[in-house]
């Protein structure tokens, strides 16, 4: 049976007392009607309940796809179909709302499933292809970049997406000329000036670039990217009030630092470290 045509779902108690119950092993998956319930958690992906959201919805799934492989590729595929189709653009372009949480954490739901099609290739070309796009489209309009929300948890947008970019380009079915088109909306993402980014977010996004350099990029690329930044700020410092403007170097050289230490000691990138060396000289 397939998720669209359930009609019904458990409300968020209801799913809660199930999760509870598998997690603590009182309740085995056989046990349940397992479609009712995952219809249910994507039905609640985004609940402003950070205990239902983030430590039972994203866990199980994380255990059903990742750890046990309960879920098989035709469910997988349909389940991706709905991230894309109904839950990634939910809200987009809202800010300070609560349906930042359902893009935030679909965008990590994504992951999981290309992570699995990463080691068992169930996924087309044209599917990856049409993930990429809509990713790419979600990360230039996502505008709610709050890291921890009190009283409701993580909303995370930046780092959930970077993980599900990270997984993506290594994705044997993404080519190494596509790239640049997936860098240019991850490095735009951390030089922002209305909000300041203090949960980490410099240090994931850092990794699916990482990634491109180590399946190939060509490290010009990052290197043109760098040495434009200077310029770039001076640019910004003429149209942006003075807190903005400080917003916009503390992000800028977070990122920088973070680029830094994650590939030292790696002869490949000297050419990078010397360029972020020089552009925080500048900044």
């Amino acid at each position: 049976m397939k998720l669209q045509l359930i009609e019904t779902s458990l409300n968020e108690n209801e799913l809660k007392r199930i999760l509870i119950e598998i997690k603590s092993g009182e309740k085995a998956w056989i046990d349940v009607d397992r479609i009712v319930v995952i219809k249910s958690m994507i039905t609640h992906i985004g609940s402003t309940d950070a205990d239902l959201r983030d430590q039972l919805i994203y866990t199980s799934f994380f255990k059903m796809i990742i750890e046990e492989k309960l879920l098989e590729s035709d469910l997988l595929i349909e389940l991706l179909d709905i991230c894309l189709s109904e839950l990634l653009y939910k809200g987009l372009g809202e800010n300070d709302t609560d349906s930042v949480f359902t893009r935030s954490f679909t965008t990590l739901l994504i992951a999981l499933i290309i992570y699995r099609d990463n080691n068992e290739n169930f996924l087309t070309q044209s599917t990856i292809d049409k993930l990429k796009d809509r990713l790419i489209q979600y990360i230039n309009n996502e505008k709610d970049l709050r890291g921890y929300v009190p009283g409701k948890g993580w909303a995370h947008s930046v780092a959930h997406v970077a993980d599900a970019f990270d997984e993506l380009v290594r994705n044997p079915k993404i080519s190494g000329g596509l790239y640049p088109e997936i860098l240019q909306p991850l490095w735009n993402k951390m030089f922002i000036s209305d909000r300041v980014y203090i949960h980490h977010e410099d240090e994931r996004m850092v990794t699916p670039i990482v990634a491109m350099l180590n399946n190939g990029m060509d490290v010009e690329e990052i290197d043109r990217l760098i040495q434009n930044v200077p310029e770039e700020m001076k640019v910004h410092k003429e149209h942006l009030a003075e807190e903005q403007y400080w917003f916009l170097v503390f992000n800028c050289r977070a990122f920088l630092k973070s680029f830094y230490m994650k590939i030292d000691g790696d002869s490949r990138f000297d050419s990078i470290q010397k360029s972020i060396e020089q552009c925080l000289d500048k900044v």
